[in-house]
């Protein structure tokens, strides 16, 4: 199992429901100033006449950043607690779209997208634990799903109003800036309780992949999937000619494949093996991607169509690759379990879109989308050969579904450490 070092922390007391507002009003306010800068990143890049793999070399160093935010978000709280922290990665999140007022100079935006990367992360990592800490089992999930949904649909909300910026203005970046610098006052002004310094726990990947192997791949894959079609869908629309505000409209859509897709397969993945669901998902981005590379003409509704359900089916995998590692792992490791999923996921959104990014210099603005149909491929032939190789979970012994984004990655735990160290019991 994973390191017997990992401690359940016992929950004296919970807060009102009401009283998580503050976090999740905060992190929606975030989500729209996110959104703003992710429609405007690859519009303006491409405005400025920059070739694609520019705009891709943001997505690889804003999840560079995003891992060092994994790694040492747990360290800031420890030393001056939730609410200053989530006061300085908001502060943080306000410096890196200042610099994007600059100048379009790619190297500083590069280091911005790093800052910001690394900031987000924090935000989540530090809103998902005081979540967890403030809410009861009994509506914790509720709670969480509320959070994801507001997240999700701010972020739409935020990269549609890119119709109404000028791009030869700095409307875009100051509209961030507006709407990070409101997040900050609900959680600056909450009187939501402190949850207690969080405790260190161990990474142990071989760990996570003698419990779940389809979850551990299913995570890898997905932070790479994720960061494709959410980063790499705006840019090659850019490329291809799309006006701003058709832009606008393909992010403001997207999401509504969350809703579309990943709730009828988690719901599904509740009453049949997950691994067979997770194929299918797996299934749908290869189609889906496979359609997106022969939609030259094809009208600006198919593109939305399109990308909407790869967006869906990638999301799916994330939530449902989750959901298949928590069945197989007992309850009281579920904390590092968590911490060490969200490391592959990292990691791998910073190598696949970096791959995605360097065949764009010879292949073109549809690199990614071959690019996301093979590892899609690979893992549906992973998952394949695992239902061969092991019997699925007990229905009994599965835990309910719960509807997260691999665009806001969960979380459970503040502080994660790297560690060889990994316990002798066989799973």
């Amino acid at each position: 199992m994973l390191n017997g070092n990992t401690r359940l922390s016992v929950k004296k007391a919970t807060s009102p429901p009401y009283a998580v507002a503050s976090i999740i009003l905060s992190m929606g306010l975030m989500a729209a100033g996110n959104g703003v800068m992710f429609a405007y990143i690859p519009v303006k890049l491409a405005f400025e006449g920059f070739e694609p793999w520019v705009a891709g070399a943001m997505l690889t160093a804003l999840a560079s950043g995003g891992l060092g935010g994994c790694l040492l978000t747990g360290s800031l709280v420890r030393r001056v607690g939730h609410a200053r922290v989530f006061a300085t990665l908001a502060a943080s999140v306000n410096m890196s779209v200042l610099i994007v007022t600059l100048g379009t100079d790619p190297i500083a935006w590069v280091a911005s997208r790093v800052l910001y990367g690394f900031a987000m992360t924090g935000l989540f990592i530090v809103s998902q634990s005081w979540l967890n800490d403030a809410c009861g089992n009994d509506w914790r999930g509720k709670v969480i799903a509320i959070f994801y949904m507001t997240y999700i649909m701010a972020l739409g909300v935020g990269s549609y109003l890119l119709k109404f910026i000028s791009l030869e203005t700095l409307q875009g970046p100051l509209l961030s800036i507006f709407f990070v610098t409101l997040a900050i006052l609900p959680v600056s002004m909450t009187r939501l309780r402190t949850p207690p310094p969080p405790e260190s726990v161990s990474i142990a990947i071989r760990a996570v992949w003698r419990i779940s192997p389809v979850g551990l791949v299913g995570l890898l894959a997905a932070g790479g999937l994720t960061m494709l079609v959410a980063g790499f869908a705006p840019i090659y629309a850019a490329a291809e000619g799309y006006s701003k505000d058709d832009i606008a409209l393909l992010l403001f859509l997207m999401p509504v494949g969350m809703i579309a897709i990943q709730f009828p397969l988690g719901a599904l993945s509740d009453r049949i093996d997950r691994r067979l669901v997770l194929i299918a998902a797996a299934l749908i981005v290869i189609v889906s991607a496979g359609i997106a590379t022969r939609l030259d003409g094809a009208g600006l509704l198919w593109l939305i169509l399109v990308f909407a359900i790869w967006s869906g089916a990638t999301e799916s995998i994330y939530a449902i690759a989750n959901a298949h590692a928590n069945d197989r792992a007992d309850p009281q490791y579920y904390v590092s379990l968590s911490s060490t999923l969200l490391v592959a996921w990292s990691v791998s959104g910073i190598v696949l879109p970096g791959v995605a990014t360097a065949l764009t210099q010879a292949a073109g603005p549809r690199a990614f989308m071959f690019v996301a149909m093979a590892v899609a491929a690979l893992y549906a032939a992973f998952v394949v050969y695992r239902v061969m190789r092991r019997d699925p979970v007990p229905e009994e012994d599965q835990e309910p579904y719960q509807a997260i984004s691999a665009q806001a990655p969960h979380t459970a735990e503040l502080a994660p450490q790297i560690s060889g160290e990994e316990t002798s019991q066989e799973l």
